[in-house]
């Protein structure tokens, strides 16, 4: 079958492939970084903009803002860390303390990936940010919580236990490990599981 030709005269297999423009993915995973290493206050659009080469006007074609940038670099790291989460429950059964502790071992593993976009996700991060823009940043963080709140309403607790308190707990604990957490000591699945056990067998009578 002959190729067909366009009007330079080349053939459909003679011609290069559409240039992928990965500008934006770029943008993203340096601002990431940047954020993770100095906080949102501590990095400029120029300091993205260098990172990648670009002039800090640039940026401006893919993002409108720093501010939406930092909301999209945000969401990633909300949806990657859903991500692994969601496909760690798919095998964790039915069992309520089980499946808390398999979200709670993914939530731990997927924050201390060295992924930068998990880094933003910690609230020490959520602090550095002020007014309209920290309560959006919150309100994704918050979207993302609500899965817990589910694992955890499902728990058998003893009448009066205050489950929104042992939510923040729980991330508290998790979140926390990051500051002190050193490779070659025990696993993030270790330590998650354990801090669950801990919690279990101080509010399931049957544990």
């Amino acid at each position: 079958m002959l190729s067909k030709t366009d009007q330079s005269g080349k053939r459909d297999d003679e011609r290069a492939p559409p240039r992928v423009d990965n500008r934006r993915e770029l943008l993203m995973s340096a601002a990431a970084r940047l954020f993770a290493k100095h906080g949102y206050a501590g990095t400029s659009v120029r300091d993205i903009a260098a990172a990648v080469g670009m002039l800090p006007g640039s940026m401006y074609y893919h993002f409108k803002s720093k501010e939406e940038l930092l909301l999209t670099v945000h969401a990633e790291g909300v949806a990657h860390i859903y991500g692994a989460v969601q496909a760690r429950l798919v095998t964790a059964g039915d069992e309520p303390w089980e499946r808390l502790r398999a979200a709670s071992v993914a939530h731990l593993t997927a924050v201390l990936d060295g992924s930068h976009y998990s880094m933003i996700m910690t609230p020490e991060f959520h602090l550095g940010i002020e007014n309209e823009l920290r309560l959006q940043v919150v309100a994704q963080r918050d979207a993302y919580e609500t899965l817990f709140k589910t694992l955890i309403d499902a728990l058998p607790l003893p009448d009066g236990t205050n489950r929104a308190y042992l939510r923040l707990g729980i991330f508290g604990s998790l979140n926390w490990a990051m500051t002190w957490f050193r490779p070659g000591g025990d696993s993030a699945e270790k330590i998650a599981g354990e801090m669950i056990d801990l919690y279990r067998r101080k509010l399931d009578p049957s544990a």
